[in-house]
């Protein structure tokens, strides 16, 4: 029977796991990937891991995201994480917006639905037990210093001509921004520069976790850019994917093993990376990374044949009640992913377990 999940691990994680099996103790790091929508396609796989799976081996692990890998992850941290992951999955579905919303119309309605979410469990979240919650932004520069209708675009186009020349280019226009937890950076992100991007780090409190949580998802043109977010640098803050799309960092140096639960088999550095295909990661940072994600013969059994995506949005634009079943129905079946995992945890397969 084919699975519905993909693994692929690194040469020290594969040699961990045919030696030891998949034991939870090991997980040191979590990332979670910017995507939008395509973070409710594995809900029931986050499920699993935070409510079932971890728990039953306590330590410290960090869990690092952008975007929709910050809000499940926040959620995660709750000390029930199942309700507000379900919760998230729920509220997220059921945002309407209009044929052609507005950046402040957009903006307004993902800070409604963190506050929904969050609100009151802000120390709740940060003074996790187990967990440490680190959330990715970009801070802008030159043109992008402040959002404005015209410099915003022409910025971000001209940045995004700059990345087709080179990654390290679109440094001249963004810097990474790292949110941490108080308590502890994450153990592969050091004052030592690891890439082309200067990397801020701002400690998270409960007085910026919301807007470090509305900044990781922000858009550029399609959500307004995010100014004066308390004991930050000052500048306009946008989305962290478009340097850490699939979060290509240095887990190399964590000593214990990174699972990443994922969309895709792929892990592509950068949002604008995305049309070219030979930018993809690989080499030593990998190592030891677990990455688990929908198979492509999972994929074929959703309508679509896909995850949802933030291209539904357009596609339903004039038939709510059809996005909102087609994304329910793939929030339901990815209780498989779920089953499937597990069950590979109790029992490896060698078979299933592939080269990253």
């Amino acid at each position: 029977m084919t699975s519905p999940l993909t693994l692929r691990a690194g040469k020290r994680a594969l040699e961990r796991i045919r030696t030891h099996g998949l034991d939870a103790a090991d997980i040191a790091v979590i990332p979670g990937a910017a995507g939008g929508p395509k973070g409710l396609g594995i809900a029931g796989l986050d499920r699993a891991i935070f409510s079932e799976w971890l728990p039953a081996k306590p330590r410290t692990r960090h869990l690092v995201g952008s975007s929709i890998g910050a809000w499940r992850f926040a959620a995660a941290c709750c000390r029930d994480p199942a309700p507000v992951l379900a919760a998230l999955a729920r509220g997220y579905s059921e945002q309407r917006y209009p044929p052609k919303p507005s950046a402040r119309f957009v903006s307004d309605s993902a800070r409604a639905l963190l506050r929904e979410l969050f609100e009151g469990r802000e120390q709740e979240i940060l003074d996790s037990p187990g967990y440490r919650l680190h959330i990715l932004a970009v801070r802008g520069r030159g043109l992008l210093k402040r959002d404005s209708r015209f410099a915003t675009p022409f910025g971000f186009g001209v940045a995004a001509m700059a990345n087709m020349l080179g990654r390290r280019h679109l440094s001249h226009f963004i810097e990474r921004t790292l949110f941490h937890d108080p308590r502890e950076r994450p153990p592969f992100i050091t004052d030592e520069r690891f890439d082309a991007f200067h990397t801020h780090t701002v400690p998270l409190v409960r007085g910026n976790l919301a807007e470090a949580l509305i900044a990781s998802a922000s858009i550029p043109i399609v959500l307004e850019g995010v100014a004066g977010i308390p004991d930050a640098p000052q500048g306009t803050y946008w989305d962290g994917g478009i340097i850490d799309y699939h979060l290509h960092l240095p887990y190399h140096r964590s000593e214990g093993l990174v699972l990443y639960p994922h969309f895709t088999d792929r892990i592509i550095p950068g949002w604008l990376d995305k049309p070219m295909p030979w930018r993809r990661a690989r080499g030593e940072w990998l190592d030891n990374v677990v990455l688990v994600a929908p198979s492509r013969e999972y994929l074929a059994t959703l309508p679509m044949g896909k995850l949802p995506d933030r291209g539904d949005f357009k596609r339903f634009a004039h038939d709510y009640e059809a996005r909102l079943k087609y994304w329910r129905f793939a929030i339901g079946e990815s209780e498989r992913l779920a089953e499937a995992f597990l069950s590979f945890a109790r029992r490896p397969d060698p078979g299933l377990l592939l080269h990253l």
